[in-house]
């Protein structure tokens, strides 16, 4: 049995030192997208959970799949065949969504503590608690992070101790969100202030040129 007060405890100390070791902000960007984020705020509405999460997930289950449940990432129009099997089929992704955080292990709905650790060990249940049983740091929520090694579960119930997992974690994937869009934040924590629009060249170029003429 997990100590998930102690998982708590372990997640937010990681938060508090953690440094990213691969790129995040591309695949940030597309999450914080307003063209996305109406969408995941529109799940918040009818559920509580914070739009920020469920885009974190969206990414991890399904590489921002639209076609793909949040559940699990299989097609939401059919019945789910991976773990949470049997869900399905839904009218919509924003359906099959709702029914993840509301009716699916481990009922992110029903959470309302969303700070650091709180909220870094509900995504780490949101895959299972099998990282923290072996005493590994979650490559669900850590991946690309100074904080995981290596280590993943190759299928359900199948783990490989040498498999470094390629895709982004959770972790790193909020502290990009949070450079791109301050209203991405854990429950008591100060906003991040935002990184501004680098210009683009020909804008850096109109600009000297500006500044030329202005010195005539």
């Amino acid at each position: 049995m997990t100590d998930l007060a102690a998982l708590r405890a372990a997640n937010a100390k990681r938060w508090a030192v953690a440094k990213p070791t691969r790129n995040f902000t591309s695949v940030a960007q597309h999450l914080v997208d307003p063209s996305a984020k109406i969408r995941y705020q529109a799940v918040q509405y009818k559920t509580g959970v914070p739009w920020w999460f469920i885009a974190v997930v969206h990414e991890r289950e399904s590489s921002q799949n639209w076609r793909a449940s949040l559940a699990q990432g299989d097609p939401w129009n059919e019945v789910s065949v991976h773990v949470p099997k049997g869900r399905g089929p839904f009218a919509s992704w924003e359906d099959a969504a709702i029914d993840a955080l509301i009716n699916c292990a481990p009922y992110a709905a029903k959470n309302r503590d969303w700070t650091s650790g709180s909220t870094l060990t509900l995504l780490e249940e949101y895959n299972g608690l099998g990282y923290a049983n072996r005493g590994v740091a979650s490559p669900y929520v850590w991946a690309g992070t100074d904080q995981y090694v290596k280590g993943k579960y190759v299928a359900d119930g199948v783990y490989n101790p040498e498999v470094i997992d390629q895709q982004l974690g959770c972790a790193g994937l909020l502290m990009a969100m949070m450079r791109l869009d301050p209203s991405v934040r854990f429950a008591g924590a100060p906003s991040v202030p935002a990184v501004p629009a680098q210009p683009s060249l020909i804008a850096r170029i109109i600009a000297f040129i500006t500044s030329l003429f202005k010195r005539k």
